[in-house]
């Protein structure tokens, strides 16, 4: 089959039995239609639009700072140079694996309580995990050590110490443990999640001194490269940025910073890049972008390639990197929790999809409360669903040659060198954290996100289109340590957020409200004329409104403007939102606005739309508000809590 037909690469046979033969005769499905050049294509599509926008109609402009085409063919992978390379080979965009996709899965374990947190490390080995992530912050002696990790087969599972209070002090605990159990700890694999750089960013101060980081660093790379070589020692977490608000692009570019500052400062301690590299693993987060996460996760191999090439790396192994990708948490919601199982599962696809070593599905309530045994097993059910029934990992690279995927991960390679470069131009990582030029550039793209939310640009289902508005969940909520709370630092920190949760804390104010005594506000949806317009815009209300907990009282259409008006206010509802159409409404707004002032209710008078030839006389009738697809969902929901007497203006 010609490839310019942008079609499957895989050959569709027919058979067709020829009379009086037992054979059958091959051919190539669509063999008889011609090569369509893409200029033909353009012409097609240009005249299909009818004189619109070609790029504001199928244009997309990513918020990773490069566009994305409506559609690519074979011409598009014009010049990727690293398109014949095979898995397992450099620049290791395929991945390290060469005969099957099998990651290792792995859970993390919250908890800090010894006893608590070996159990649940077992439970998840016998339910499939190869990996377990552990917290050894309470662990300051052997025999608390010899606890943690009682049970734990160290051949058949990889220990991933999450957080400690002396990183050299647990790793010297555990090579005892090794000693102890005459493990010669030659085929021990995990990591230490020592990151000096995301803890300065984080808490805004060194835990000592970057001096003294960098010491502890020599010495972890000493330990491991003689006790235990299967050990990465240098975690750089790339996941901070992505729960910060960053890009993709900008995860990538400062997760490469951040690794290039180790292995300069670490080279002028006399430490080569190659005894550094091989040592060093990423840990990345993984978002809503299904396939921009593809080529994501394929495109870091390619810049960390690149990078210790500049670095003149002599070794293979400096250039395996080793990827741990996790699940994001800014995407979480508390309301509709059940919707974050679909989303880590896509994620955990696209992942998978993108070839990573280790990966770990965070629980789905894990926004709101410590996760419990179910929604840990489910957790790591996803995994094992991702691979016993969906296969993804038999096949390497699934990806590979697909033209939209390997053109996704090029741009994203492309733009996080140059940012990369850019940084590297500022004096590197550290310097730019110190200017603040790292934070700012992450909270410039965290705003965006969170308008993109405001105004419905981006949906989050339960949050701000389709709430589940009858749920409360105030009962629900576990105080939690919040890390956004660092002031009074020296640098400024980066602020991990859920991007949800503004409009939680609208829903849990009506729940708060309503939990005092007070009557749920209600809002009464005076539908009237145009059926289908009503319907359309009614049902725009009732997710508009919806996502403040409000109550919504629909109705199936009134014939007059005098049924609608005696209902409207037979409902004490505080809010009266009028759907019709924008032809009738010139006509009916005056009228039912007149109406209702002239009652005297205090309800406030909304009108589902925007006609914008008639606002003033509409507000001049007595109509308080409009509601549209333009609005700033987020705010206006504010406004409405102050005006409901449900918030104070100073909450």
């Amino acid at each position: 089959m010609d490839e310019d037909h942008n079609l499957s690469p895989l050959i569709t046979i027919i058979f067709t039995r020829k009379p009086n033969m037992d054979i059958y005769e091959r051919t190539k499905l669509f063999s008889e239609f011609p090569p369509i050049d893409t200029s033909d294509w353009e012409e097609k599509i240009r005249t299909d639009l009818k004189g619109a926008d070609y790029a504001k109609k199928l244009i997309w402009k990513t918020g990773e700072g490069f566009d994305v085409k409506p559609y690519y063919r074979a011409e598009d992978l014009s010049g990727l140079e690293y398109l014949n390379t095979i898995p397992g080979n450099p620049p290791y965009v395929r991945g390290l694996r060469k005969e099957n996709n099998d990651w290792i899965v792995r859970e993390d374990i919250g908890s800090t309580d010894l006893g608590k947190s070996n159990l649940m490390a077992r439970n998840a080995i016998a339910s499939g995990a190869g990996a377990v992530g552990l917290k050894v912050i309470e662990v300051t002696t052997h025999k608390q050590m010899a606890e943690l990790l009682a049970g734990i087969d160290f051949h058949k599972t990889a220990i991933n110490f999450t957080s400690a209070k002396s990183y050299p002090l647990a790793l010297e605990f555990l090579i005892y443990e090794l000693s102890h159990r005459e493990h010669g700890g030659d085929k021990m694999k995990g990591s230490v999640n020592f990151d000096p750089i995301s803890y300065l960013l984080l808490h805004g101060e060194f835990y000592i001194s970057w001096e003294n980081d960098l010491d502890e660093a020599r010495y972890l790379l000493g330990i491991v490269k003689k006790r235990i070589p299967g050990f990465k020692v240098i975690t750089v977490n790339g996941h901070y940025f992505q729960n910060s608000g960053s890009s993709l692009v900008q995860e990538l570019a400062f997760s490469l910073a951040s690794a290039s500052e180790y292995l300069a400062c670490l080279s002028d301690r006399g430490a080569p890049v190659d005894d550094v590299a091989p040592y060093v693993q990423f840990s990345l987060g993984i978002g809503t972008d299904y396939f921009m996460e593809v080529a994501k996760f394929r495109a870091v191999r390619l810049l960390w390639t690149r990078m210790l090439e500049q670095y003149q790396a002599k070794h293979e192994e400096s250039f395996r990197l080793f990827i741990h990708a996790t699940t994001a948490l800014w995407n979480k919601s508390i309301y509709d929790p059940y919707v974050n199982m679909l989303r880590t599962t896509t994620e955990g696809m696209s992942a998978a999809l993108g070839n990573i070593d280790s990966m770990t599905i965070n629980p789905f309530d894990t926004s709101y409360k410590d996760s419990d045994e179910i929604s840990r097993r489910v957790a790591l059910n996803q995994q094992m669903l991702l691979k016993e029934e969906s296969y993804l990992n038999k096949i390497v690279d699934p990806g590979a040659g697909s033209y939209y995927i390997e053109n996704l991960t090029h741009a994203i390679a492309h733009h996080s060198w140059e940012l990369f470069k850019d940084v590297e131009s500022r004096g590197g990582m550290m310097a730019c954290i110190k200017s603040g030029f790292i934070q700012d550039e992450v909270e410039r793209s965290r705003n965006q996100k969170i308008m993109a939310i405001a105004q419905r640009k981006i949906i989050m289902l339960g949050t701000n289109q389709y709430p589940n508005v009858m749920e409360t969940m105030s009962d629900s909520i576990q105080p939690a340590d919040d890390i956004q709370a660092q002031v009074g630092k020296t640098y400024k920190v980066l602020a991990p957020f859920r991007v949800a949760s503004g409009f939680e804390e609208i829903r849990l104010s009506t729940e708060g409200f309503v939990n005092k005594g007070n009557k749920r506000p209600a809002v009464f949806l005076l539908t009237i004329g145009n059926l289908a317009m009503l319907r359309a815009r009614a049902g725009f209300a009732t997710n508009f409104f919806g996502c403040a907990g409000y109550e919504i009282i629909d109705n199936q259409g009134f014939t007059t403007v005098d049924d609608g008006v005696t209902s409207a206010l037979a409902s004490n509802a505080g809010v009266i939102v009028i759907c019709s159409s924008d032809e009738e409404y010139p006509q009916i707004v005056p009228e039912i606005a007149g109406k209702i002032k002239a009652a005297g209710s205090a309800a406030r008078i909304v009108v589902a739309g925007f006609p914008k030839d008639f606002l003033e006389t509409f507000q001049s009738a007595g109509v308080d508000d409009f509601i549209h697809v333009k609005s700033n969902l987020l705010e206006t929901l504010r406004d409405f809590q102050y005006k409901l007497g449900i918030q104070s203006a100073s909450e």
